[in-house]
């Protein structure tokens, strides 16, 4: 029923966790995708590999996203693979599983933090926003977190990170609507991630997370990119500004 036959899609983060789910369920639905990765090039590789049994073209690049110079390096590059850019999914980010206490939470810990979570999603929006004015289509979709919604103790920086890229997105839908580009984001809960696994594969974390989740389970990264795949389709077309959340539960609020 959805379809992205002939969309051109960009996806950060693609080589592992919802990345990777998501760039392999659009090219299910026939988008042709690039994605980038910051270290794990044997994921990335693995990732196209499978995506690319739909028929479409899938390829990835190597790209740290918290410098400007490489979030346009990977926009251009998508741009010129695929001809234009119909879909940015900001993707790409970090959270350490160790607890940092506010009076110990160094100021390095929380500049990388914004660095990789908010300052890429500002960099790559920014280039390929300028993409989709001169189109004047597009779909953004950017994730975030329940951490960014209420906040998580012993993880502020995180917290903020997040919560700074739902403002981002509210700000940009009222921004871009008069293009014709919609913006929104995914708040996903507690998913069964390399970056949770520290938490989940310990017996405290997963009766914590799951005690915590009123459906009594953590998701999955294809249960967060089919959120995401309904953003980016033609049943979304009214819909901007929008905070999806997928969580199980744990955070109830409109």
């Amino acid at each position: 029923m959805i379809s992205l036959t002939g969309k051109a899609a960009l996806v950060t983060g693609g080589s592992r966790g919802i990345g990777a789910a998501t760039v392999k369920l659009f090219a299910e639905a026939g988008a042709d995708v690039v994605f980038n990765f910051h270290r794990q090039r044997e994921a990335a590789s693995q990732v196209e590999l499978e995506a690319r049994r739909h028929g479409t073209r899938i390829e990835s690049l190597k790209a740290d996203l918290g410098r400007m110079a490489e979030a346009k390096k990977l926009v251009s590059y998508a741009v010129r693979r695929l001809g234009r850019l119909d879909i940015l999914v900001v993707n790409a980010g970090i959270w350490n599983a160790e607890d940092a206490p506010i009076e110990a939470l160094s100021e390095h810990d929380w500049d990388e933090m914004m660095r990789v979570n908010l300052k890429s999603a500002y960099g790559v929006t920014h280039y390929a926003a300028a993409q989709m004015v001169a189109q004047k289509s597009g779909r953004i979709i950017v994730l975030s977190s329940t951490a960014g919604q209420r906040g998580e103790a012993f993880h502020s920086h995180y917290a903020a990170s997040k919560g700074g890229v739902i403002s981002f997105v509210k700000s940009l839908a009222s921004e871009l609507a008069r293009f014709g580009i919609l913006v929104n984001c995914v708040a996903p809960g507690w998913v069964d991630t390399d970056m949770s696994r520290p938490v989940l594969a310990t017996k405290a974390g997963a009766k914590f997370v799951t005690s915590a989740t009123p459906l009594g389970r953590v998701g999955t990264p294809a249960e967060i990119a089919g959120p995401i795949l309904f953003l980016a389709s033609d049943l979304a077309t009214f819909v901007t500004g929008e905070v999806l959340n997928v969580n199980g539960g744990a955070v109830l609020c409109g």
